[in-house]
């Protein structure tokens, strides 16, 4: 898995606006939109394209098209939905597909809830969005998902990355076969007792949607 911590003035200032206790939730919605923008611009460099022919008001020219099958972004519920509109502002031809992932109490590993995606993948680029890589399971689970549905190139995209959960990344995906890439804003400094990242910027779906305490 190769990681990615993208370096940009902006990208450091709207992550230090959406750290702060006192960013209210619309605040908080808008500031996201503009990040994952930003990171999508580096999470696609490695999209397919192709040649296009195309006829401008003086000549016709050759320029660069998406491929087909065309690229498939994969929010993971809820938080996710908070990143889509600024990933598809960018890749608006996108198609976009749903994953819900929790973890079983009991095994303690992510199972799949709720997924709206088209049964087979195959060649398919997907884009995971997931605001918080705080243990993992839940994003090496979906990237799991998507592989056996025949995806064959993922790139998960990130608010916020744990060290502890960037390593359980690695070891998950390390036989997986797919290549796999992990965009950031900021890799942070570890989980605390209870798997928040610290010093993180909170639970991201209450601050999103207005639930934080």
């Amino acid at each position: 898995m190769e990681l990615c911590v993208v370096d940009h003035p902006l990208v450091a200032h709207k992550l230090t606006m959406l750290r702060d206790r006192e960013t209210s939730s619309p605040t908080f919605r808008r500031l996201t939109e503009e990040l994952v923008t930003l990171l999508a611009y580096e999470a696609t460099r490695s999209v397919r394209v192709q040649e296009h022919r195309v006829e401008t008001p003086v000549a016709p020219t050759v320029g660069t098209a998406l491929t087909d099958p065309r690229p498939l972004v994969v929010p993971i519920l809820r938080a996710g939905l908070g990143m889509l509109e600024g990933m598809t502002r960018l890749m608006p031809t996108a198609e976009v597909g749903f994953v819900g992932m929790a973890r079983n109490e009991e095994t303690l590993q992510p199972v799949t809830y709720a997924e709206r995606l088209p049964e087979d993948l195959s060649g398919r680029q997907c884009y995971v969005l997931d605001p918080m890589l705080a243990t993992g399971g839940s994003l090496a689970g979906t990237i799991q998902f998507l592989v056996r549905r025949g995806a064959d190139h993922i790139t998960a995209i990130c608010l916020l990355a744990a060290p502890e959960g960037i390593e359980h990344l690695r070891e998950v995906l390390a036989d997986l076969g797919v290549p796999c890439e992990l965009v950031v804003a900021a890799v942070d400094e570890r989980l605390n007792e209870v798997g928040y990242i610290v010093p993180g910027l909170g639970d991201a779906g209450d601050r999103l949607y207005g639930l934080a305490h």
